[in-house]
């Protein structure tokens, strides 16, 4: 390692003191929402910028070297400051202003992410928001999107991702098909009833299997990859589908299976590329769709 008279890195220094924090490099990488290859290197690359070690392994955690304690209480000071001008810029949202390009499914968008938008024209009512309604996902790495609201975690290590909601689904039809039909009383019962493909049918039957639940392509009669028209098809009565809760809230013409049934939760990823350490834009979107869908914990 060489010393140098550079400043260092400030994501580097923001790597060290999440892992000084949390103790281990795979905490850290969840809170700040990074691969933990990532930030073991971007740990590396500071020791390297410094000229000193900061941590070694005793057994399966880390522990600060005496160096690494002294430049802790700095940074420390430099992660408060970071902070405050954060704090700072939110006060300033009024005047950003521009356009954000957001993409998620077409349920969410049309459904879930109505009151972040409220909030985000509150806070700055001059920025002009794009949402990207598209169930395939778009690559932010070529500027697609700005913004992902996602299923999965990226694996691309220069996309920052953040776990901000899980929400719950169940199996829900509608009063008139639960009228024709019969209402389901057993997971088996599914076998002699209609359901909605929300485009892939064996993806759907491959997900169910694990519960218990077997069906085949002729439990399918009817569906579309648009995950909106899918979702009419079962409030119109023709089969039951899964939906999130947050779906259907507001919806009296559907009735929940099941009710004693564990939910089906599913994760929600927010997705941004690196810009968002040098956009206030970005951060400003970002940062308030993380506190909109994380109050929903």
């Amino acid at each position: 390692m060489t010393n140098s008279s550079r400043m260092p890195d400030w994501n580097h220094i923001r790597a060290f003191l999440a892992t000084a924090n949390t103790g281990s490099l795979s905490a850290a990488a969840r809170d700040l929402g990074l691969t933990q290859p990532t930030l073991s290197r971007q740990v590396a690359a500071l020791e390297e910028e410094l000229g000193i070690m900061l941590f070694e392994r005793v057994g399966r955690t880390l522990e600060l070297t005496q160096a690494g304690l002294e430049l802790l209480e700095h940074t420390r000071t430099m992660g408060e400051a970071a902070n405050r001008v954060s704090l700072v810029a939110s006060g300033q949202s009024q005047d950003i202003s521009g356009s954000i390009s957001i993409t998620s499914s077409d349920v969410f968008s049309a459904f879930v992410l109505p009151p972040a938008l409220r909030k985000l024209r509150k806070a700055a009512p001059d920025l002009q928001v794009h949402v990207v309604a598209a169930n395939d996902i778009q690559d932010l790495m070529r500027r697609e999107a700005d913004i992902a609201l996602r299923h999965v975690r990226p694996e691309q290590p220069d996309l920052i991702a953040k776990l901000v909601y899980e929400p719950k689904a169940y199996f829900y039809a509608s009063h008139e098909y639960l009228s024709e039909r019969g209402t389901p009383e057993t997971f088996d019962d599914l076998q002699n009833h209609d359901f909605i493909s929300f485009g892939d049918t064996k993806e759907m039957t491959d997900f169910l299997t694990p519960m218990g639940i077997q069906l085949n392509e002729k439990n399918f009669p009817i569906g579309s990859k648009n995950g909106l028209v899918a979702w009419e098809y079962c409030r119109q009565g023709f089969g039951v589908s899964v939906m999130g809760e947050d779906v259907v809230q507001g919806t009296n013409d559907m009735v929940r299976l099941f009710p004693e049934m564990e939910p089906i939760v599913f994760p929600v990823w927010l997705v941004t590329h690196r810009e968002l350490h040098t956009s206030r834009r970005i951060r400003l979107v970002f940062d308030l769709l993380a506190d909109h869908f994380s109050s929903y914990k």
